[in-house]
């Protein structure tokens, strides 16, 4: 009985999946890999930012490691985001990695949230590594409102990377966050094109993260109740029962037969299920977006070769996961703001 102790690894307990107090599964595991990006978009950054020393950053290797421990807990799905995600130094050697999970059935999906600028690069790699879905943030089809809204942005190069992503064989969803005065009036021309190109839209309300200069959170809020009103004045909305993992909540338009999501953190709370946790660039675990708390995975990850207190500390993180976030603009002002950049935390 002794021999047969020690040459177990793991207490019994540490094979059971990662249960929240709300016993909500979690399975969703969204990473940042930087908190770089070449972009600054106008509700996401700051134009001049200070980004955080690389010696602060988990290696690649030790994103493996952490990636695979999620993994070994029950995580299925796997996301990676930034900053740009792909603006990192040898990131397809990640990609790679990760897809062994994929060979060995343990991860069901790898995907990517990237603002497109590289996917031209980098799309027949990131297919060649198991990815098939990446979700692109676009927020308008004008291009010098495109480089307005990213200060440093290119539309051209974005179409050309989704040229490229769908060519590769990805299948490609559109993220657009909802902006007033920004974007209202291309509603129904990104929703047509999105259709002709066979690709999903989601829309996503502005999210108070961060300090972002002068720009007016209050300001830029367009609730997607009221975008949805204007959609269904001209299109038949089918309510949808799909769910993907993610907050979104999906409408078909019967016209088109596309696919419309709608994340919507402010008008509709979407925490009741949400099965998912984030963790930086720096290796730190928010098990919720709307909120301060995070516990530190670095640590018992350099700590120690072996697993066992990197499984424990995530354990000991997904135990703490709240039931909800606390975003709220109802009374003009920007309740329920995290003082962290969003390209910190990751998408």
């Amino acid at each position: 009985m002794l021999a047969l102790i020690i040459a177990q690894p793991y207490p019994m307990c540490m094979s059971q999946p990662l249960i929240d107090p709300f016993a909500r599964a979690i399975e969703y595991l969204r990473v940042s890999v930087t908190d770089r990006c070449d972009f600054r978009c106008v509700y996401c950054m700051s134009e001049n930012m200070t980004f955080l020393p690389k010696k602060e950053l988990l290696t690649l290797e030790e994103l493996d490691r952490l990636c695979s421990a999620f993994i070994r807990l029950g995580v299925k799905k796997l996301r990676i985001t930034g900053g740009e995600p792909l603006v990192r130094r040898d990131i397809m050697t990640f990609f790679r990695s990760m897809s062994r999970h994929l060979d060995s059935g343990d991860l069901s999906e790898l995907t990517v949230t990237t603002n497109g600028s590289q996917l031209e690069r980098f799309a027949d790699d990131l297919f060649a590594a198991g990815v098939r879905r990446v979700n692109i943030s676009l927020d308008t089809l004008d291009e010098k409102k495109f480089a307005d809204v990213t200060r440093w942005g290119r539309l051209p190069q974005v179409i050309r990377g989704i040229d490229a992503a769908q060519k590769a064989g990805l299948r490609v969803k559109i993220n657009t966050v909802a902006l007033k005065g920004f974007n209202e009036a291309e509603l129904f021309d990104l929703t047509a094109w999105c259709a002709s190109r066979d690709m999903d839209l989601t829309f996503i309300e502005v999210m108070p993260m961060g300090d972002i200069g002068n720009e007016n959170r209050i300001g830029q809020y367009w609730s997607l109740n009221d975008l949805r009103a204007q959609l269904q004045e001209r299109y038949q909305l089918t309510d949808l029962t799909e769910k993907t993992g993610g907050p979104a909540r999906y409408i078909r338009i019967e016209e088109t037969g596309q696919k419309i999501g709608f994340i919507t953190p402010l008008s509709h709370n979407f925490c009741e299920s949400c099965n998912r946790v984030r963790v930086t660039c720096t290796g730190e675990i928010y098990t919720c977006l709307g909120q301060e708390g995070h516990s530190d995975l670095r640590g018992p990850l350099r700590g120690s070769e072996a697993d066992i207190d990197l499984d424990n500390a995530i354990r000991a993180a997904i135990a703490l996961k709240p039931k909800g976030h606390d975003f709220d603009y109802s009374r003009q002002r920007v309740d329920g703001q995290v003082s962290r950049h969003m390209s910190h935390t990751g998408g």
